[in-house]
């Protein structure tokens, strides 16, 4: 969202009367904005509201953002631009005082204008060239997304006979936010950021002393998840024996997994192991025959084999017949 349209509009509604003292842009946008603090130094307007509860202090951020001084069209800063904008974590990467105390306000879907006074924004010295002294800047602000990161920077501070004393629900939750962070990455295609974050996950359940058979099936659900979002991602990474290997991680878990049957499958077409991809997506097309990706992946893994053939048998035609002429 942007509200470049809103900026331009009041200013040609008031351009006429500016010089008969008529109240400015900021000032008018004021009269329908709640005070945040209660001093007057962040006010927001709620443009779209957002769902579920408001982002907690420490978590991470997904944003679009557009940074607008008084008076002017253009932002002085925005991310609206990019594609896929930065995961900024509270606390760290958001440096202006007034955008993080107002992102605590906000629920994820959230679309709002807030006005800050200097002091929650770049203060009386501005930030020039952009900034001038002591200005109340305008910045609109849609959160895409949040996850509590505060909670895995807690556990992850903790020793390893720490993290063992506290209940696996709370594990569980941890490693849900790490593999969340790991998606997240995967589908800004950083694929070796979100095979660090799924191996983290992974390690983290790894070191958990199971107290009973209850709790063994539930590390093993969790784990289970991480294998295969490591198998795609070694997919992505053109590393097929990597890819492989987590696929059979994950099949030792659930033999039955068509997920992890079809991501092997896909490892073995890559390396031209043929007779192994098409056992593999022949088990899972037995466990789901009308899934398309997993009939589509068996003709692939076919007509490669079927060419792989062509090409031997024409190889040896050549050999025989360079052979016969001498």
């Amino acid at each position: 969202m942007s509200g470049n349209g809103l900026i331009s509009s009041i200013r040609r509604l008031i351009h006429a009367d500016e010089r008969l003292g008529a109240p400015s842009p900021f000032e008018q946008l004021r009269q329908q904005m709640e005070d945040v603090l209660g001093d007057g130094g962040i006010l927001k307007e709620v443009i779209q509201p957002g769902d579920g509860p408001p982002v907690p202090r420490n978590a991470s951020v997904l944003i679009h953002y557009s940074g607008f001084l008084e008076y002017s069209d253009h932002p002085f800063e925005t991310t609206t631009n990019l594609k896929y904008p930065q995961m900024m974590k509270l606390g760290r990467d958001v440096t202006l005082a007034g955008l993080e105390l107002g992102l605590l306000t906000m629920k994820k879907g959230e679309f709002s204008r807030f006005l800050f006074q200097p002091q929650y924004a770049y203060g009386d010295m501005g930030c020039p060239p952009f900034i001038p002294t002591a200005a109340t800047v305008l910045y609109e602000v849609h959160i895409l997304d949040f996850l509590d990161s505060g909670q895995v920077d807690d556990f992850i501070s903790m020793s390893p006979e720490e993290q063992n004393t506290v209940p696996l629900s709370t594990l569980l939750e941890v490693v849900n936010t790490v593999r969340s962070f790991g998606n997240r990455y995967f589908n800004m295609r950083r694929y070796d950021n979100a095979k660090d974050r799924y191996k983290q996950g992974m390690m983290l359940l790894g070191n958990r002393d199971a107290q009973s058979d209850a709790e063994t099936e539930r590390i093993d659900k969790a784990l289970l998840l991480f294998y295969l979002n490591l198998s795609l991602t070694e997919l992505r990474l053109d590393r097929p024996h990597k890819a492989l290997k987590y696929g059979n991680k994950a099949l030792e878990i659930d033999s039955n997994n068509t997920k992890a049957l079809f991501r092997c499958g896909q490892a073995y077409l890559e390396l031209h192991e043929y007779d192994s991809a098409q056992d593999c997506l022949i088990t899972a097309q037995a466990k789901k025959p009308f899934d398309s990706d997993i009939n589509n992946l068996l003709r692939k893994v076919a007509t490669c084999y079927k060419e792989s053939l062509d090409k031997q048998k024409d190889l040896y035609s050549k050999m025989f017949r360079h052979l016969r002429s001498k």
